[in-house]
């Protein structure tokens, strides 16, 4: 009987992600989390002569959140671009899992046409001893796998 080989666990810590804005590849170095989701949308079916009621697949959408160290412009400032011109900014982004202990190897995800739901513009806390953090809803209009992690 196979069981889990407790190394090839995927480490939160390893890997990176970047944003390509603009032309630029903009390392996201300052984020903490980042997460992205797919949530089918289903219609009932139902028919006489079924007891349960039924689920077909008519779409899905693409969602994600990050928490970033409260430390880079880029984001205000694709804002503050969409206030002057109107022109909203919209960007890939990939999201790499690369630990080196892991025999599963790595895994490369693309998120094609993400926008932000919301920018911080300001934040001061008195309160807190940690670094000043802020958390970034999104959506995204695609994805491709660009590398899988292996079978074991």
């Amino acid at each position: 009987m196979r069981t889990l080989d407790t190394q090839d666990t995927i480490s939160g810590k390893e890997g990176r992600a970047y944003a390509k804005i603009d032309g630029n590849n903009e390392e996201m170095f300052f984020a903490k989390s980042i997460e992205a989701t797919v949530e089918k949308s289903k219609g009932q079916v139902k028919a006489i002569g079924m007891r349960m009621v039924g689920h077909k697949t008519t779409g899905a959408e693409g969602t994600g959140s990050m928490t970033l160290y409260y430390l880079s412009p880029l984001f205000r400032a694709k804002l503050s671009e969409w206030k002057r011109t109107g022109v909203d900014a919209y960007f890939d982004m990939v999201i790499e899992n690369t630990d080196p202990a892991s025999g599963a190897g790595s895994q490369r995800m693309m998120l094609l046409g993400v926008n932000l739901d919301s920018v911080l513009l300001a934040k001061l806390d008195g309160d807190s001893d940690d670094p000043l953090k802020e958390d970034v809803d999104f959506t995204f209009e695609d994805f491709e796998i660009l590398e899988s992690f292996q079978k074991l």
